[in-house]
This record gives structure tokens, C-alpha cells and sequence, in this order.
């Protein structure tokens, strides 16, 4: 760990690390959107597929990787203690994890994914991508896994952009792997929307390659000797892995499932009424890529301080992330009321639609100030390796409170579909209000 930077220096000493996260978590997003996009300009069908197959998967791998990201905190810690020895035992058990995490999705995707598509009343063309796709995008869930925890070990070092660099290449080699086949170009199989999963497994085996390489090969990681020796699998190990990441996977699926259940919930409107609230979650979704990588950035300084007894540091960085978090929500905010209107036309030319998008998109912009404290507050507190309160409250904010007043509001009074955001917000505010204070209080208690 590097020597204490002076206040002055730590809100750059944040964004250098912020800013590849981003960077890569943008990129991240346009895979699945270029998947979408790509196949509905072939086959309407084969778009409800795509749709309904990343539909399943999202979920369960962010909720999966997010498992795997319990390695960021321990990494960092063990690296702010210089302990460096213990980093390479760290990776190698992770990548035994990735391996055992990749196996469950495999088995879930061939055996459980048909039944659940043959439950719901999708056409039949439609349920057969929708299960083909899913089939060949499992043949990258092993590098995907794998790739994952090399991703915590480069973000845990603090070299952000060496994952931003490697993530990047993967959205145009998605693009020109969907182009051959998806619409059979260059003598390749015309596969539709399945082309669009085996593009996906292709693009995961590359990233994971060039990562091993550079994780193997480049001189600011070659020291730490990942991949030689290789030790045991070490149930000791799994445990510590697996008690900070299953609280942080399971926060992270109740997040991004609340979302789906509410949609459901929401079929008994029209269908104008349902694009009109896809379009506010979507564009909200991509606003929120920017608290989302500030806590994913302050996780890594706040281990890092922590792990070198610098619990005074590791104070300034939580806050400076709130901070910076929320100077970023006013103008999400700010985004969000001048130009809804302009954003709602960006998804849709009906202008019944859009008159109702920019209904919803008032209620998004006032999502973003509670995610602006929680997110950070969030990826502080994983810092510290407490994790378990984090999970507590995404269950209690989004299903015990958020879902709950969502329906009374929605069912019970005049807002209509927009009581679900309603209850939503009022989940997500009291989750911030709570864990700010127990971060306060975990720094108080055990790091003064």
C-alpha cells in the first residue's frame, strides 16, 4: 500500500480509479444491448428470444459474478497489509470457485431453463431460440467465471484499466461476431439469435485469454506468480470467499430481480403503459452505471486503506464517494427533467408513448439520489469486509418495504403504475439512510 495521500489528492486518487470501472461497465451493458439490437433487425422472433433468454440470464450471473466479488475486498486488504504472498492462494481458490459456479449455471441452463420456457406462453418459435440461445451462450460460462476473478485481481491492485482495455475490445468483436452469425455473413451459418450466443461464448473466451495472459505475462502482475504451484482446494479458503461474496451475489440478484417482478406486475396495464416504464428503467439503468462504479471504486480504496491500518483514509474515501456520487445524481437529475422528453423520443416515435415515458422518467430522476448514497455507502462498507447488513437491507428496501407500497400505491390509489416507483423510492431511501449509518457506526466502533 502506497503511502497516505493528503485530502487534496484523494478525490483524483478516486476518479483514476472510477473512471476505467465505468469505462467497462458501459461496455459491459452495450454487449447485451448490441445482441438486441443486432437480432431485431433479422427476425422479430428471434428478438422476443434474445429478449426473453437475457431476461433469465442477467439475474442469475450478477447475481453469481457478484459472489465472485467478495475477492475484490480480500485482495485489496491483503495487498494494503502487503501481504502479497497470500494474493496468489486468493486467485487460484477464486478460479476454483469460478469453475464450481460455471458448472451450476451449466447444469441449470441444460436442464431447468425448457420446463420454465414450456410453463410460459410464448411461441413456440420463440421459446426454441430463446432455449438455443441460452444453450450456446453456456459454452463461455467457464471463461466468463474465470474472467471475473481476474477482473477483482486487477481492480483490487488498483489497475482499473487494464480490465477497462481488455472489456473494450469485447463489444466489437460481439458486433462483428453477431454480423457473421447472426445474418450468415462472410460463409458463416445463418443462426439468428442463437448466432447471437455463440458470439457471446466467443467474445468470453477471448477476454478470458487475453486477461490470463496479461495476469501471466505483463510485468506489474508477473511477481504474484498466479498460476504456478498451484495449491489445493482449500475449504478454508471457499468459506472466506463464499461468507463475504454470497451476501454481496445475493444483494446484487435482489437488485436486479425487483425490476423483472415489478414488469410482471405490471402486465395487467396496456402495452403503451409497460414500453412507456421499460424506456424510464432502461435509460435510469444506464445513468446508474456512474454510482454503480463509484462503489465498485471505493470498495478497492476502502480495502486497500483498511488493509494498511489507514482507517482514517479509508473514512475520507467513503465519504468523497458519496460526495462525488451525489454531485453526479444532481446532474442525472437535472438530465432527466430539462430532456425527457427528448430521451423518451430517442426509444419510441409514438407520441402516446412518449407522453407517458416522460411521466415515469420525473419518477426516475428522483430514483437518483437515493442511489447516489446507497451505491457508494454499499461498495464502502464491502471495503471494510461487512457485507451482510448490505444484504439485509437490499431484501428489506426493494421486497419487505419497495414491493409492498409499490402495490398499495399502484392498487389502492389514483398514481396507477406509478405507485410502483413510488414504493421503489421509498425502498431505496430508507436503505440508504441505513446503511450511511452503519457505516458510520462500523467506522466509529471498530476503525478509530
Amino acid at each position: 500500500m502506497e503511502t497516505a495521500l493528503s485530502l487534496k489528492k484523494k478525490p483524483f486518487k478516486l476518479t483514476t480509479i472510477v473512471m476505467p470501472i465505468l469505462v467497462t461497465q458501459v461496455a459491459l451493458y452495450l454487449i447485451t444491448f448490441f445482441d438486441i439490437v443486432m437480432t431485431g433487425r433479422y427476425n422479430t422472433y428471434h428478438l422476443a428470444g434474445v429478449t426473453i433468454g437475457s431476461s433469465f440470464w442477467v439475474p442469475v450471473y450478477t447475481g453469481l459474478a457478484g459472489i465472485l466479488m467478495g475477492l475484490t475486498p480480500i485482495i485489496a486488504q491483503l495487498v494494503g497489509a502487503r501481504r502479497k504472498g497470500e494474493v496468489k492462494f486468493s486467485v487460484q481458490q477464486g478460479l476454483y470457485v469460478s469453475v464450481a459456479l460455471a458448472a451450476f449455471v451449466f447444469l441449470i441452463i441444460r436442464f431447468g431453463v425448457s420446463p420454465i420456457l414450456e410453463a410460459m406462453p410464448l411461441e413456440e418459435e420463440v421459446r426454441i431460440v430463446a432455449a438455443d440461445y441460452l444453450e450456446a451462450m453456456s459454452l463461455g460460462l467457464f471463461p466468463l467465471f474465470a474472467y471475473t476473478v481476474l477482473r477483482c485481481f486487477f481492480d483490487a491492485l488498483g489497475a482499473t484499466r487494464v480490465s477497462m482495455a481488455i472489456i473494450l475490445l469485447s463489444a466489437p468483436l460481439t458486433v462483428f461476431t453477431n454480423y457473421l452469425l447472426i445474418f450468415g455473413n462472410w460463409g458463416f451459418p445463418e443462426l439468428g439469435g442463437v448466432g447471437a450466443g455463440y458470439a457471446a461464448a466467443i467474445t468470453y473466451w477471448l477476454i478470458f485469454f487475453i486477461a490470463f495472459w496479461v495476469a501471466g505475462r505483463q510485468k506489474s502482475f508477473r511477481d504474484y506468480e498466479l498460476f504456478k504451484k498451484w495449491g489445493k482446494i482449500s475449504i478454508e479458503r471457499w468459506k472466506e470467499i463464499l461468507f463475504i461474496g454470497v451476501p454481496i451475489g445475493i444483494s446484487i440478484f435482489v437488485e436486479t430481480s425487483i425490476f423483472s417482478v415489478v414488469t410482471l406486475m405490471m402486465s395487467k396495464y396496456s402495452t403503451e403503459v409497460i414500453s412507456a416504464h421499460q424506456i424510464a428503467l432502461n435509460f435510469s439503468s444506464l445513468l446508474y452505471m456512474i454510482p454503480l462504479s463509484i462503489s465498485m471504486g471505493v470498495t478497492i480504496l476502502v480495502g486497500q486503506a483498511v488493509g494498511a491500518g489507514q482507517f482514517r483514509d479509508a473514512k475520507q474515501y467513503s465519504f468523497l464517494a458519496v460526495g462525488l456520487a451525489v454531485a453526479f445524481s444532481i446532474l442525472s437529475i437535472s438530465i432527466l427533467l430539462v430532456f425527457r422528453e427528448s430521451i423518451a423520443s430517442l426509444y419510441t416515435t409514438d407520441v402516446h408513448i412518449i407522453g407517458l415515458a416522460t411521466h415515469f422518467l420525473i419518477y426516475a430522476a428522483l430514483f437518483q439520489l437515493s442511489d447516489a448514497v446507497q451505491a457508494p455507502v454499499q461498495g464502502a462498507l464491502r471495503g471494510y469486509k461487512d457485507v451482510n447488513m448490505t444484504f439485509l437491507m437490499a431484501v428489506i428496501s426493494y421486497w419487505v418495504l419497495g414491493l409492498p407500497i409499490g402495490y398499495i400505491m399502484a392498487t389502492y390509489t389514483g398514481l396507477g403504475p406509478y405507485g410502483y416507483w413510488i414504493g421503489l423510492i421509498t425502498g431505496l431511501t430508507v436503505g440508504a439512510i441505513t446503511l450511511t449509518i452503519r457505516l458510520v457506526l462500523i467506522q466509529r466502533k471498530k476503525f478509530s
